[in-house]
């Protein structure tokens, strides 16, 4: 095959955008007839099965006894911005960013709650030093740079004697990264992401910390009816037993459901990491055997194996969002990969989920379709100088 023809084999499924993210193998909407449709969420059924969901969360992720999970509106930015404007605010908090959505919790502090606060921000491909930060006040930080490719190796910079609260979202992270527990103690996560679930639903989980300052501090801001956690001084228990604080799409909930079977059945927590670090290495072997493309994150052990992110280091084209964008729409018109550029504010490049509901053999057919695009696109732009 020379440079500019196409490879004979494509990927079976081209789904490989970061959010929401491909169904499971196993996904059919025949599997979806037990919703308990047209019924209220507060009835016996609609309970049951949101806290079956929550159960089958905290037996996957292995979250330990005495913490809380419940599923709350919004998606992982409804849960994330419940957890800051709930708790945030007792003491100063430390602000950690190195990608979009990192520095949007950045502006919420600053500039919404207007709380004391230190930032450590980093530019993309690289994670703030960690030992900078002051874990005595609250801290506020992503696990997963969704839009960076960049994630935290491991929870080793977090104190087990930190006197601050740690608020984690994990929305790009949960299912396929190894959580720290003790370290968290407040997690939040879209069910959208690494189990392909459907939109709009957040889930928040709380440790014993999270729930104290929760029954202890009173914000000095209003709080709007969908982040109220607490009721005269108390959690709303009820909220993580299935009692939603507004709505749910119970056609979700049981899209989620069958997600977690699926998860269960291919070996659990470990079998969904498996498959992801499985998934980001075939596209770190395709990297690494050019030279004309680089994962964006400039150190392996914080490469992400579920949003990778790829730049074009060509100084022919490095950093051209033009050049980037036609590689992509290449792709997207073959139809071998769908939404697969970077994101809008992150460097141009491309930017490939390979959470476990990705088939590892859609990859592996992808990569040689990459680099068609690639010098496809390239020879169009030197034929047109």
């Amino acid at each position: 095959m020379s440079d500019t023809t196409p490879p004979a084999t494509r990927p079976a499924n081209p789904r490989f955008s970061s959010g929401p993210c491909a169904k499971p193998p196993t996904f059919s909407l025949e599997a979806l007839s037990d919703a308990p449709l047209g019924r209220s969420h507060r009835a016996a059924v609609g309970k049951s099965k949101l806290k079956q969901a929550i159960d089958e969360t905290a037996e996957i992720l292995g979250v330990p006894e005495g913490y809380r999970i419940g599923i709350v509106p919004a998606s992982d930015t409804g849960a994330y911005e419940m957890a800051m404007w709930t708790m945030l605010g007792e003491r100063p908090a430390e602000m950690v960013a190195w990608e979009s959505f990192g520095a949007g919790w950045v502006t919420d502090a600053v500039k919404q709650l207007k709380i004391e606060h230190t930032k450590h921000e980093a530019d993309y491909g690289h994670l703030p030093d960690m030992g900078a930060v002051n874990w005595d006040n609250d801290v506020c930080f992503t696990w997963n740079g969704t839009t960076s490719g960049v994630r935290m190796p491991n929870g080793d910079a977090i104190p087990a004697d930190r006197k601050g609260l740690t608020l984690c979202d994990a929305t790009s992270a949960a299912f396929a990264q190894d959580l720290p527990w003790d370290k968290l103690d407040v997690t939040t996560f879209s069910w959208q992401k690494v189990m392909g679930g459907e939109a709009a639903h957040g889930v928040i989980i709380l440790s014993p910390r999270a729930v104290e300052r929760l029954e202890s501090y009173t914000p000095a801001w209003p709080l709007p009816k969908i982040f109220r956690l607490t009721k005269g001084g108390k959690l709303i228990e009820g909220i993580f037993k299935g009692e939603t604080i507004n709505t749910p799409s119970m056609l979700c909930v049981e899209d989620y459901l069958q997600a977690l079977a699926w998860g269960r059945s291919i070996g659990g927590l470990r079998g969904l990491m498996d498959r992801a670090d499985q998934n980001a290495g075939v596209v770190f072997d395709f990297v690494a055997a050019k030279d004309w493309i680089a994962n964006l994150a400039e150190d392996d052990a914080t490469r992400s194996n579920t949003s990778v992110c790829l730049k074009f280091t060509d100084p022919a084209v490095a950093g051209d969002a033009d050049f980037a964008k036609a590689v992509t729409k290449r792709l997207d018109a073959e139809g071998v990969a769908l939404d697969v550029g970077s994101y809008r504010d992150a460097p141009a490049g491309l930017r490939i989920w390979c959470g476990a509901t990705v088939e590892k053999a859609d990859l592996e057919a992808l990569m040689p379709w990459i680099d068609w695009a690639y010098h496809a696109t390239l020879a169009d732009r030197q034929a047109a100088a």
